[in-house]
């Protein structure tokens, strides 16, 4: 069976104690300190998982006007996909420690390549602890391969601002930030506060339970379906944050609430608001 959403940490246990083939990534990071998930890799990680940078290794080239976290070249995203060992089949699973948006970004970027057997350890590295799995502080040599056989087309729909900006009104339109973010109250990261007009706010923690995982499948169905989001609508529902990244969270959310494959705004609000003419919401 292969998984392409979420997996549990029992289900994981399952597959090594069957010796399936496995490739692990540590996706920890932190915003506010980009080499603390490094550490934190180096201190501590499950058995045989690879360490993955989200601006090293999950992200592209930054022009200013394209976000803080744009999207990798796919060539240079399937090289190192292929160095890391993954090939056509073998079962991924990533996951992180800060309720699973670095670990969704990676998800969503091997899906975009085409490389459907990828999962999202649920709960993280804390639910790996408390269904008793254990942690190591030995790095894996990967067993290079040569780059990853992407598929023509990407595989994961994305928009650009253009296009949004003309879509404004027909699509819906999520944000994944935190809501003093959203409100234009405060904003940490990009120059400019608030929000772009139309869209609901949808904290990607409030995907979460009190543990740390995913809320059950229905009961995720029913409070995205209450924001719009259905399985019918789903190439019309935009998931956007600060920079493409924590919407990864709310995107896995609904698929594996089953609505559905949403379309991602990879540069987000970081690169919306870079250009003073695109409009602006608060409040």
């Amino acid at each position: 069976m292969a998984y392409d959403t979420v997996i549990t940490a029992s289900q994981l246990i399952g597959l090594q104690a069957a010796g399936t083939p496995l490739v692990l990534l540590d996706c920890g990071f932190d915003l506010s300190d980009t080499d603390a998930g490094e550490r934190a890799y180096a201190q501590a990680h499950l058995p045989g998982a690879l360490y993955a940078h989200l601006d090293r290794d999950l992200s592209g080239t930054k022009t200013g006007h394209n976000g803080r976290h744009p999207l990798p070249n796919r060539q240079s995203l399937a090289a190192r996909v292929g160095h890391w060992g993954i090939s056509p089949g073998v079962q991924v699973v990533t996951y992180d420690n800060q309720a699973m948006p670095y670990a969704a970004r990676a998800w969503w970027l091997l899906r975009w390549l085409g490389h459907t057997e990828v999962a999202v350890l649920d709960g993280g590295r804390g639910a790996w602890l408390a269904a008793g799995g254990s942690l190591s502080t030995a790095v894996p040599q990967a067993a290079a391969l040569p780059p990853y056989p992407a598929a023509a087309t990407a595989a994961m729909p994305t928009v650009d601002t253009a296009t949004l900006l003309a879509k404004l009104g027909q699509v819906c339109v999520l944000d994944a930030r935190a809501g003093e973010r959203f409100r234009g109250e405060v904003e940490p990261l990009d120059p400019v506060a608030g929000h772009i007009p139309g869209a609901t706010l949808r904290f990607f923690k409030d995907n979460l339970g009190a543990d740390g995982s995913f809320k059950p499948a229905a009961q995720l169905r029913a409070e995205l379906a209450a924001l719009g989001v259905h399985a019918a609508n789903a190439s019309e529902v935009v998931q956007q944050c600060g920079s493409g990244v924590t919407a990864c969270q709310n995107l896995l959310a609904a698929a594996h609430a089953g609505l559905g494959i949403s379309t991602l705004y990879p540069g987000s609000w970081s690169e919306w608001c870079s250009d003073a003419s695109r409009p602006v919401a608060r409040g």
